[in-house]
C-alpha cells in the first residue's frame, strides 16, 4: 500500500513541477500536496510537522507570486483594467491553445485590452510585453520555490 502512495506522491510533485510551467494546473499546490502525502506516508516522522508548515508557508508565497507577477507588471507598464482583463482573457485562451499559446496569449489579450480601452497601439504593445515579461518572471521565481520545495523534502527524507 505504502508503494502505491508513494507513487501518487511523486506523481502529484512531478505534474505540480509541469503546472508551475502550464498555467491549467496548480502546480505548486500539487507539489505540496505530493509532500504532505510523503510526510503522511511516513508518519510525519522523517518530515516533520515544522517542515511540511515550512513548506506550505513557501508555497503560499508561490502561489501569491503566480498572482501578482503579472498583474504588478502590467500595472507598472499603466495598463487600464481593460488591458489586465485581456491578459486574463488570454492566459485562459492560452491553456486550450498549448505551448505557444500559454506564453503568448496573455501578451496579445493584454494588447487587445489596452487598446480598446486607450486606442493606443504603442502604448497597448508596451503594457502588453511587459505583462509577458511579468508571467515569464512569475514562472522563474515559481520554479525556484517549487525546486527548493522539494530539495527540503528530499533532504528530509535522507536524514
Amino acid at each position: 500500500m505504502d508503494v502505491l502512495l508513494w507513487v501518487l506522491a511523486v506523481a502529484l510533485i512531478a505534474v505540480g513541477v509541469a503546472g508551475v510551467v502550464l498555467p491549467a494546473l496548480p502546480g505548486i499546490a500539487f507539489v505540496y500536496g505530493g509532500i504532505v502525502l510523503g510526510a503522511w506516508i511516513g508518519h510525519f516522522e522523517q518530515v516533520g510537522s515544522g517542515t511540511v508548515i515550512a513548506l506550505g508557508v513557501l508555497a503560499a508565497i508561490g502561489i501569491g507570486i503566480d498572482y501578482a507577477a503579472t498583474t504588478i507588471a502590467a500595472q507598472k507598464a499603466g495598463a487600464s483594467k481593460l488591458g489586465l482583463i485581456g491578459a486574463a482573457v488570454g492566459t485562459i485562451v492560452g491553456i486550450f491553445t498549448g505551448l505557444i499559446g500559454i506564453f503568448f496569449l496573455p501578451l496579445v489579450g493584454a494588447a487587445i485590452g489596452e487598446f480598446l480601452a486607450r486606442r493606443d497601439a504603442l502604448r497597448a504593445g508596451r503594457v502588453g510585453v511587459a505583462t509577458w515579461i511579468g508571467l515569464l518572471v512569475g514562472i522563474v521565481a515559481k520554479l525556484a520555490i517549487v525546486f527548493v520545495m522539494i530539495g527540503v523534502f528530499v533532504l528530509a527524507l535522507l536524514i
